[in-house]
């Protein structure tokens, strides 16, 4: 290939990579405004109280709050094995970080933008039937000495990646109504502080995930796709796309709202319908995340909660397949947004204004309040740290308030 092709081959990625992050601008600004909103007014030691048991309520709850936490693969993992440690039980500690990560707003939204709304109620009604089936898993395979060899393991305070931003807690307390705590200054920097740390957080991932989603639009042809994910022979296909979907992913190393433009390339390129579906949900067993499983909780725990994970991602996609198929909620052409004609004054443009605008003013009182030492803390252990994560973020903004 001369040098011309391969500049021609690598502006094509990157400008179909950077259409794609055009169009899920807005959505992404959302979900991390509205969970920086909810994690504001709820404090850690209560998340910890409703998640202590292995039942229906606390798996519930466990559900419930990580969908409404938000968090990419990463802190997600970190945030899980903190909960953990301060009194959670594994199975709803994994039940949380499984929700925030799959059932998140912004997921959804991005999900319907690119692939279509099918898919968003494949991704909500397949994630509470994944967490179900690692509930079983973990009742099955992950109790006795190896559960009690994990909590040791995570009770040496080994550092990793993002410990220092599952260790924070910076919401506002308080006897106050709901309203009136999230709209006082203290409020308004508490949400700021959680939105830039989130996108902090799941920044790295998501620009991994659309240049790698860009260079597959780019470069590996449909044909090729197609004759993987065996196009051509409809049942086999729905066999293979649930085993294979969370094995791509495996190797993609992205986290789960990076991965969706992945998933809208490799829907176009011929996998099935639930193969998407468990693609998607194969976040949480990325070959870095296993490496931080294996520090956190011991290398025999590390592979249980691999083979649980990936058995219960493939059973989803299968019973999303099985479901959907016969009510005719699987779409029948493959015609995902993958990049955009070009710029244009339509819905997605004003919307993303809009929305950079709110970054803008989230992140502007991020700076004014004194956050920037928390960036610096987000790498360190928790256990490193003193336990003043709400001076930490609010320290400014109390000095203004007596002034």
């Amino acid at each position: 290939m001369h040098a011309h092709e391969l500049l021609g081959a690598l502006g094509e990625a990157l400008r179909v990579s950077a259409a794609m992050a055009w169009q899920i601008l807005w959505p992404l600004i959302l979900g991390f405004a509205l969970s920086g909103v909810i994690q504001a007014v709820v404090r850690r030691e209560r998340v910890t109280t409703l998640m202590a048991g292995d039942g229906p309520r606390s798996l519930a709850w466990a559900t419930g709050l990580g969908a409404a936490s938000s968090s990419c693969s990463y802190a997600a993992v970190a945030l899980a094995r903190s909960l953990f440690r301060k009194g959670a039980s594994l199975t709803a500690a994994m039940a949380f970080e499984i929700a925030a990560t799959n059932l998140v707003l912004e997921l959804g939204i991005i999900l319907a933008l690119l692939l279509g709304w099918q898919f968003t109620l494949a991704e909500f009604v397949g994630g509470p039937f994944m967490v179900l089936l690692v509930a079983l898993g973990f009742r099955l395979w992950m109790r006795g000495r190896i559960r009690e060899t994990a909590r040791a393991q995570a009770d040496r305070g080994l550092a990793g990646s993002m410990e220092g931003h599952a260790g924070m807690d910076m919401s506002v307390q308080g006897d106050e109504p709901f309203l009136r705590r999230l709209l006082s200054p203290r409020g308004f920097t508490a949400v700021a502080n959680y939105f830039v740390m989130d996108w902090a957080a799941v920044l790295r991932d998501i620009v991994i995930g659309l240049l790698i989603a860009g260079a597959f639009a780019a470069w590996v042809p449909t044909s090729w796709m197609q004759m993987f994910f065996l196009d051509g022979h409809p049942t086999a296909a729905k066999i293979w796309g649930p085993l294979i979907g969370p094995l791509v992913a495996v190797v993609s190393f992205v986290c789960s709202v990076g991965n969706v433009p992945l998933a809208a390339v490799l829907w176009n390129g011929g996998i099935s319908f639930g193969g998407v579906v468990s693609f998607i949900f194969a976040d949480l067993i990325i070959i870095p995340i296993i490496l931080i499983y294996r520090r956190y909780y011991g290398t025999r725990a590390a592979l249980r909660i691999t083979g649980i994970f990936y058995l219960a991602m493939a059973a989803a996609g299968y019973v999303i397949e099985i479901v959907f198929t016969p009510l005719g909620l699987v779409p029948t052409e493959r015609n995902a947004t993958v990049v955009d004609a070009g710029f244009s004054w339509n819905y997605t443009t004003w919307l993303n204004l809009v929305f950079l605008f709110l970054a803008a003013a989230l992140t502007t009182r991020f700076v004014r309040t004194g956050g920037w030492p928390m960036l610096k803390m987000m790498g360190g252990s928790p256990d490193q740290q003193p336990e003043h994560d709400n001076e930490a973020g609010h320290g400014a903004e109390v000095a203004r308030d007596g002034a």
